[in-house]
């Protein structure tokens, strides 16, 4: 059985973490295979968004296997096969697999299937739409076990909630509900679990109806702009105003709407 699949929704692709028995924690090889297609999904021009769920109804990622992971970064376990060493070699795997560093070029839109903890909260927090169930539990334990987040949240969690809500989480350890972290505006939406996927897979089509040039640049602009100054922000936008706005579909857009018929947008 794979520890990852990958299903094609016409432009949609659905990417499961699939090791439901074990939490779907992340172990070395789940990692590199999701670094892996992270980096094809990245150059397929017949992917526009991507959505991520986690296998079976309890958990969405747990974070890195305790068993298998953690010790082998720590040293506390040697390399016993091809994704240890693949892990120990090149330790970028482990953050392209929790969507930290580059930006990862399309949507993603995380459907949290169930609990959503350490690394897989992580992974979450390098999404760009939150859907997830009523019954899913969020945190950041990492300090329970004498270790810090190091897949994204440091850098992030202060940015995308209220500092004294973010540090709470991250020097506690402690769980929080995913309605609490509606209210914060880190979740889009919270739904019956059975309503989750569904509901993501309908974003994600809706999105992925949109001109791709044209959202693929609203990402990267929004992304880069982050705490720099306005007149930076403002420079990167209007570069990719002038990039878009060269393309055949912001041509196509405008046309098919006076026309009253739905675009075809072809991403060039």
């Amino acid at each position: 059985m794979s520890v990852l699949t990958c299903e094609h929704h016409g432009p949609v692709a659905l990417v499961t973490l699939n090791r439901p028995d074990r939490h779907n924690a992340l172990s070395p090889e789940l990692i590199c295979r999701l670094a892996d297609l992270f980096d094809t999904l990245a150059k397929d021009d017949a992917v526009r968004v991507v959505v991520m769920t986690g296998a079976g109804e309890k958990t969405f990622c747990s974070g890195g296997d305790l068993e298998l992971s953690l010790p082998l970064l720590s040293g506390a376990r040697a390399p016993e096969t091809e994704w240890d060493r693949r892990i120990l070699a090149d330790r970028s795997l482990v953050f392209r697999a929790g969507l930290k560093g580059e930006t990862f070029p399309k949507p993603v839109i995380a459907a949290i299937n169930g609990h959503c903890l350490a690394g897989g909260f992580e992974l979450m927090l390098g999404t760009d739409i939150r859907i997830a169930a009523e019954h899913a539990m969020f945190g950041l334990p990492e300090a329970k076990h004498a270790l810090i987040p190091f897949a994204g949240a440091l850098a992030r969690l202060t940015r995308q909630l209220p500092q004294p809500i973010a540090m709470e989480m991250l020097l506690t350890g402690d769980t929080v509900p995913a309605a609490r972290l509606a209210e914060t505006g880190l979740l889009n939406r919270v739904l019956p679990a059975d309503d989750v996927l569904p509901a993501a897979l309908d974003m994600a089509q809706k999105i992925a109806a949109n001109g791709p040039v044209a959202i693929e640049a609203i990402k990267a602009v929004t992304q880069s702009a982050i705490g720099r100054p306005l007149a930076e922000g403002f420079a990167i936008e209007t570069e990719a105003m002038d990039r878009v706005m060269a393309t055949e579909d912001a041509r196509e857009g405008p046309r098919a709407f006076m026309e009253r018929r739905k675009p075809v947008y072809r991403g060039r």
